[in-house]
């Protein structure tokens, strides 16, 4: 029998026609065209193909992203950035009563510690907020408060401008101005028309303990800040513990958005002079021995000659 040639033996003679398709040669339901492309090939019998997974509905979707949104919130507010309210007038101009500020919680993860001239959010330290009452918040503000969309009213927190770190010595007479290490501050871009510096309250000269900070509002004569707390532990200053962050920008009202940056006069030279001499002063003394015994050799040689 030849290679190929049929059998004759009980073989219909007209067979279904095999698909000669050049893609994959995957062959064709008889009398069909393939159907639409995705057709799981059942021609819309429920017995004749795999049934295809039917699609979650939105609404029973939308609680998994809630709960996504909210953990994320809660992340967000506790590791990054969080949303306080302006309650009183003490950061005039700089800041108005009822103004949403942002605060950045994160360089303080990463070691970073206040600096002079920033506006920082901080805990009570201790007998700041003692008389200030405080409003009863309903279960909505709390929960939201909680995952940082809305500022927590329950929290003792308070809002001023670093004036002074650890190392410094700040100090301000009736009539001067505010110096720190010695330099006048120059303060007339931020402090509230027509306030003096401390002439409500001078103080000083306070040397400010390592890891802690000195503060000031802006409107000075309408701020009981570190001047008004030095009977306290730390001469009114506060732990660099009790900083939740440095606020960066008023978010709210959207017509006074606007950043806050360190005002020129923190940065002039000199203001770290104390700081600057103590690696010249190490300097010297480390030389100076060094000096003694070359002289002491040098004079030894002659007279040995």
């Amino acid at each position: 029998m030849a290679v190929g040639a049929r059998s004759g033996h009980g073989e219909p003679e007209d067979r279904p026609e095999r698909d000669e398709s050049p893609v994959g040669g995957a062959a064709l339901p008889p009398g069909g065209d393939g159907g639409a492309p995705g057709d799981d090939g059942g021609g819309g019998d429920p017995g004749g193909g795999t049934p295809r997974k039917k699609q979650r509905s939105f609404w029973m979707e939308l609680p998994l992203l809630i709960g996504v949104a909210l953990i994320l919130a809660l992340l967000i507010k506790t590791f990054l950035i969080q949303a306080f309210s302006i309650p009183s007038d003490s950061m005039q101009n700089t800041l108005q009563r009822g103004d949403r500020v942002l605060v950045d919680k994160l360089t303080p993860w990463f070691g970073s510690e206040p600096e002079r001239g920033e506006v920082v959010v901080f805990h009570d330290p201790g007998g700041w907020l003692e008389d200030t009452a405080t409003p009863e918040p309903n279960v909505a503000q709390k929960f939201l408060s909680f995952i940082g969309l809305m500022p927590s009213s329950e929290e003792q927190d308070l809002i001023k401008r670093v004036i002074a770190v650890g190392g410094d010595t700040v100090e301000c007479k009736e009539n001067g101005p505010v110096t720190v290490n010695g330099k006048a501050l120059d303060e007339k871009s931020f402090i509230f028309p027509g306030n003096t510096p401390c002439n409500d309250k001078p103080f000083g000269p306070i040397e400010v303990e390592e890891g802690r900070i000195f503060v000031m509002g802006d409107h000075r004569q309408n701020s009981l800040d570190s001047r008004y707390h030095q009977e306290l532990p730390g001469q009114g200053t506060v732990s660099n513990d009790e900083v939740v962050g440095r606020a960066i920008v008023i978010a709210w009202p959207v017509g006074r958005w606007a950043t806050l940056p360190i005002p020129s006069t923190f940065d002039q030279p000199g203001l770290n002079a104390a700081a600057a001499m103590a690696p010249a002063a190490l300097g010297v003394a480390g030389a100076l021995p060094l000096v003694f015994w070359r002289r002491r050799r040098l004079t030894a040689g002659r007279t040995a000659g």
